[in-house]
């Protein structure tokens, strides 16, 4: 008799694997960082930022269209300042166009 295969649910599989967790942690952190940065921004301007991947080094925002982000490319010191006031230590904010 063959035995069908077990299914995992998507989230026991990201649980089960180191490296597939330490994603899903980048992820959280870098939503975490969005809500933390977003009552700095107008609600126009936050409507066009998504967040994106980040690292030891860096956290890159994903903006709509070259004008938001050379909007946030000004706000980067009160930005980078609010992100080490809620604990997070993030050396430098990466601004990058969406490509839809």
């Amino acid at each position: 008799m063959v035995t069908p295969p077990r299914l995992f649910s998507l989230q026991q599989a990201f649980r089960a694997h180191p490296e597939l967790a330490r994603v899903v942690d980048r992820i959280r952190q870098s939503e975490q960082m969005l809500a933390l940065i977003s009552p700095l921004l107008q609600p126009g301007l936050r409507a066009q930022i998504q967040a994106g991947p980040v690292d030891e080094e860096s956290w890159c925002l994903l903006v709509g269209n070259p004008a938001v982000g050379t909007k946030l490319r000004q706000l980067t010191p009160a930005l980078l300042a609010a992100l080490r006031n809620g604990g997070f230590a993030v050396p430098r904010l990466r601004i990058k166009i969406r490509v839809r």
